[in-house]
């Protein structure tokens, strides 16, 4: 069960990799305390959303207990889907499109807060389906947002050495491993 809740860990934190990866390559910060920075709002984000997700999901499990495991397939599905979609269509972007100056550090821990947010929402709707299978969920939060908190420090340092070129290739990759979770639950549930 932890490889299955680290390959989960990963494939939700590729989204925030992509995000600081064009982040790192906008910054006009000292790289450490950036990377610091955008690590911690991305885990933390990717540690509380699928608790929440997890606990709609709990609050409804009576309602959908027989068709569980194709509501947890249907949103893996969705979300594994939706990167790779984003993925396909943003290619052609480059990271100077998204380097706008920011006005004041308000509004740049808004945008921060926004974004970390913004790419965790699939974290909820995985905890969600999560709520329909047997899993340590806080220990398995716990692992996304540390997993995620790596991720998106090393996205922030590699962005601005490399540039965000990179973030489509990982987000691709964990739509794929989120779909590949998805159907290894809807055939686990099906055929026993």
């Amino acid at each position: 069960m932890i490889a299955t809740s680290l390959a989960l860990a990963f494939s939700l934190s590729m989204d925030s990799f992509a995000a600081a990866l064009g982040r790192g390559a906008c910054s006009r910060r000292s790289g450490l305390p950036e990377a610091m920075r955008v690590g911690a709002a991305f885990g933390i984000c990717q540690f509380a959303m699928p608790l929440v997700g997890w606990g709609i999901g709990i609050a409804f499990a009576s309602l959908v207990e027989s068709v569980d495991h194709w509501i947890a397939f249907g949103l893996l599905l969705a979300v594994g889907g939706a990167m790779l979609r984003n993925a396909v269509m943003n290619s052609d972007d480059g990271a100077e499109d998204d380097c706008r100056p920011v006005k004041s550090a308000r509004s740049e821990w808004l945008a921060l807060l926004t974004t970390a947010i913004a790419t965790s929402i699939d974290a909820a709707a995985v905890g969600a389906g999560l709520a329909m299978v047997d899993v340590d969920m806080v220990t398995t939060s716990a692992l996304i947002g540390a997993v995620t908190f790596a991720v998106a420090f090393g996205g922030v340092l590699i962005g601005r050495a490399a540039g965000s070129h990179l973030g489509r290739w990982a987000e691709m990759a964990g739509g794929v491993v989120l779909i590949g979770l998805g159907a290894k639950i809807l055939l686990e549930h099906t055929l026993g």
